[in-house]
């Protein structure tokens, strides 16, 4: 996500990516001939075919413990006018295609890239954090607009766009941006594919995007390639003969903030075939430990991955002596993904990552087992300097 402008605030967030609302759900038309469309992996939202025009799309979550939940019922636009709803059954109705929209998080650059509809995109919070190559040739060109930044998104930018659609998210139910966005008509859509678990769960999320633009099945095929590829990879790392020892995270201040054993970065972990040393502890979040305690855990461990910002040695032992007791230092097995930016400094990791975790993993695999992909180069990862 859009980084946060407290320091510490980013820094935790960014060690968790790796590793104004209706506060009343509003329960969906009682259609006949309504057929669910297959999710398999994502569990914050659910989609279903009624009849052979709406789609109904369901935010089940919005933020994390969210006990709002959104529907929203998306129409061809030639069918608005001879289809009728009951508006109080959804959040909006959206009429489709769209022919343009706004977006509020990197994370939703790449799956409107892969679906060929980044053109569409016409304003964005913060556009310095995106990477995209192609992105940023659209910010170049005048066509996508700032927007200042998501925590205090430009409203009066935003009216004065018109766009059809927002894609927001939000950390909470309160968002007093988008309540003003919904009162002037332009429909608010919550996507929640941060609040994700699992990597395919992240990666699933294409699919929320696909019928805004009537590319469902675009959708399904480029997941269908990207689960399959990731599957793949997870077999391959199962034919390791060993499972080396890693630790993550780094220290603010005198605080150790790691991944939790049941995070996002600890399967990819597990899924390389790896010894995440604490991948029994509970959490999908991120862990607050002493460096003492990480110490005696992680001293011996054989690689350190994602050290938060930190992009050199020297970088890492200048924040603090204690980095040179552990064995991954002295053997020079850490690796970030702080490296890899886009033109603007944007770090690609945030951006594309949970749309592509199968590169996320054979990056992992390589590094931990490099005779197993040894033709593989290293997309988000480096070592450091």
């Amino acid at each position: 996500m859009t980084p946060l402008k407290s320091i510490k605030i980013a820094y935790s967030v960014a060690l968790l990516c790796f590793w104004g609302c209706k506060e009343t759900p509003k329960a969906s038309q009682g259609a006949k001939n309504t057929v669910g469309v297959p999710i398999q992996y994502a569990k914050g939202f659910t989609m279903e075919k009624s009849g052979p025009d709406i789609t109904v799309l369901k935010i089940t979550s919005p933020w994390p413990n969210a006990e709002s939940k959104f529907t929203y019922a998306l129409v061809p636009k030639d069918r608005l006018s001879t289809i009728t709803l009951d508006k109080n059954a959804y959040d909006a109705i959206i009429g489709t295609p769209i022919s343009n929209l706004v977006v509020t998080s990197t994370t939703h650059i790449p799956a409107l890239e892969s679906l060929g509809v980044l053109d569409k995109l016409i304003g964005f919070p913060d556009t310095k954090y995106i990477s995209s190559k192609y992105a940023r040739d659209l910010i170049d060109a005048g066509k996508i607009q700032e927007l200042g930044n998501n925590e205090s998104l430009n409203t009066e930018m935003v009216l004065e766009l018109r766009p059809e659609l927002v894609v927001g998210f939000s950390i909470n139910a309160q968002n007093k941006t988008y309540n003003t966005l919904e009162q002037a008509n332009i429909p608010v859509v919550y996507n929640g594919d941060w609040t994700e678990e699992s990597p395919l769960g992240k990666a699933e999320w294409i699919k929320f995007f696909a019928p805004f633009f009537g590319k469902e099945h675009e959708a399904e095929q480029i997941f269908s390639k990207i689960a399959q590829d990731y599957h793949n990879a997870v077999n391959i790392a199962k034919t390791a003969e060993t499972a080396p020892s890693v630790i993550s995270g780094a220290m603010y201040k005198d605080v150790w903030y790691l991944p939790g054993g049941e995070s996002w970065a600890a399967k990819f972990i597990h899924d390389a075939n790896a010894d995440y040393l604490w991948a029994d502890t509970p959490g999908t979040g991120s862990l607050s430990l002493s460096w003492e305690s990480v110490l005696e855990k992680g001293k011996n461990a054989d690689f350190w991955i994602a050290p938060a910002q930190y992009t050199s040695y020297m970088e890492l032992t200048n924040a603090s002596e204690h980095y040179a007791q552990f064995d991954a230092l002295q053997n020079r097995k850490i690796f970030t993904f702080s490296k890899t930016k886009g033109a603007t400094g944007g770090v690609l990791y945030y951006e594309l990552a949970p749309q592509r975790p199968d590169l996320v993993l054979k990056d992992l695999i390589h590094i931990f087992h490099p005779h197993l992909l040894p033709d593989h180069e290293l997309f988000f990862f480096t070592p450091l300097e």
